[in-house]
């Protein structure tokens, strides 16, 4: 429990990190609610960043000048870092453009498995399943559903209750021994549903499927061990964790990494090539082709440090407070309807919402010029939308920068949507 000096440490969060993000300095006093999509950045991240390229950009695991030899250590330093944050080894952690890419990565490579590529753990074929939930972002489906198309397999689905939401028991039912990928994410980006993700990828394992997991609503704003949840797979984005954009992670366990044919190829991923074949290095690198974003993974490796200075315990249970404060903003306002769990359960510090009479992009634009920034739209959910009956929702999302003045203005300007559009009880 939460001892009256914690719970003052961790309500006072905002006032003690805000000096830190520039982009919050405005004059309107704005309210930047939309965390779940992009976070904003704090001066550490930024000034990491700049002092790499201050000090000198040069290309990572190739050449042997002093400068390529600084570069490289900086990049592998930052590999580190995102390594201990996620409770993984330096050589699960692989650099990606973003998680959409990290999730495209294992399904290219389980397709290129399907044709003989690599390790026939990985392959699929007719009467083999593929289960998603009806919940996931696009990012977490439209791969599966070509790897689908791509081996013969059959895409299944966790189908999500009237609110959006999904159970264990729900999982259970749908998982057999025909399941070869289990696909979810930790956090729903739309209802702000916590998934049991270690119990699920004990069921899923124990029907033999691997373990995919969208983890960037949770990888930024929890503990997440992913050693201790047990998955195969795991994927995050730097954008939405204080880092810079253009940087992602694909977290694997070693001997699944090994196993898993590469989806990108070319320079630095290889051993040996002739005209005809080619041979790769082990994990990481095997699948980190090209040229690499080192300033993104500094950028990265700074802002896991900052959290890391803040506390993860700290953050959690901040959001947890400002989950009740902005459920209770939502359901203080008549003819709003939330979308999720219900109030009692624990979920993420994001609430999406139906307005009554009001489109969902009409109430982003008035709640916006109420200096009250927001997500509108089907958060790349289309799915899960249609489930639940609506074309958008508007979506309020917090982080460790989020004051209980923000979520006061959000409150106000909600209110105030329906009467400035005329529409009645």
């Amino acid at each position: 429990m939460t001892t009256p000096a914690d719970a003052a440490s961790v309500a006072g969060l905002a006032d003690d990190v805000r000096s830190d993000f520039p982009a919050l300095r405005d004059e309107r006093g704005s309210a930047y609610l939309d965390s779940a999509a992009t976070s904003q950045t704090p001066r550490q991240v930024m000034d990491a960043e700049r002092a790499f390229v201050d000090a000198g950009t040069a290309a990572v695991h190739r050449g042997a000048s002093e400068a390529t030899g600084r570069a490289t250590l900086a990049f592998e330093d930052a590999r580190a870092d995102v390594a201990r944050f996620v409770g993984a080894r330096d050589d699960e952690i692989v650099w990606t453009q973003n998680a959409t890419d990290a999730l495209n990565m294992v399904a290219l490579g389980m397709a290129d498995a399907s044709a003989g590529l690599g390790d026939p753990r990985f392959a699929l074929g007719p009467g083999d399943e593929i289960l998603v939930t009806e919940a996931e972002h696009h990012a977490n489906l439209i791969p599966w559903q070509r790897l689908a198309r791509r081996t013969g397999a059959t895409l299944r689905w966790v189908p999500v209750r009237e609110d959006g939401t999904w159970s264990i028991d729900d999982a259970r039912v749908a998982l057999n021994t025909r399941t070869r990928v289990f696909a979810f994410a930790h956090v729903s980006n739309v209802t702000g549903l916590i998934a049991p993700a270690a119990e699920l990828a004990e069921l899923a394992h124990a029907v033999g499927a691997t373990v995919v997991l969208d983890a960037c609503q949770s990888v930024p704003h929890m503990p997440v061990d992913l050693a201790a949840l047990g998955v195969d797979f795991a994927a995050f984005s730097g954008h939405k964790m204080l880092g810079p954009t253009g940087i992602g992670v694909l977290s694997g366990r070693a001997e699944a990494l090994a196993a898993l044919p590469p989806a990108r190829t070319g320079g630095s991923t290889i051993t040996t090539v002739t005209m005809t074949d080619a041979e790769f290095l082990p994990p990481p690198q095997r699948f980190e082709a090209g040229t690499q974003p080192v300033t993104q993974a500094i950028g990265l490796g700074a802002a896991v440090r900052y959290l890391e200075g803040v506390g993860t315990a700290r953050l959690h249970a901040r959001e947890q407070q400002l989950a009740a404060a902005l459920m209770d903003a939502a359901a203080s306002v008549d003819g709003v309807h939330i979308v999720g769990p219900a109030a009692a359960h624990e979920r993420a510090a994001l609430v999406s919402v139906v307005v009554d009479g009001v489109h969902a992009h009409d109430v982003g634009q008035f709640l916006d010029a109420r200096g009250v920034a927001v997500r509108v739209g089907h958060h790349c959910a289309q799915p899960l939308h249609r489930r639940l009956g609506v074309a958008a929702t508007t979506r309020a999302s917090a982080y460790l920068y989020t004051s209980d003045d923000d979520v006061a203005r959000f409150a106000t300007a909600l209110a105030e949507v329906r009467p400035f559009f005329g529409v009645t009880p």
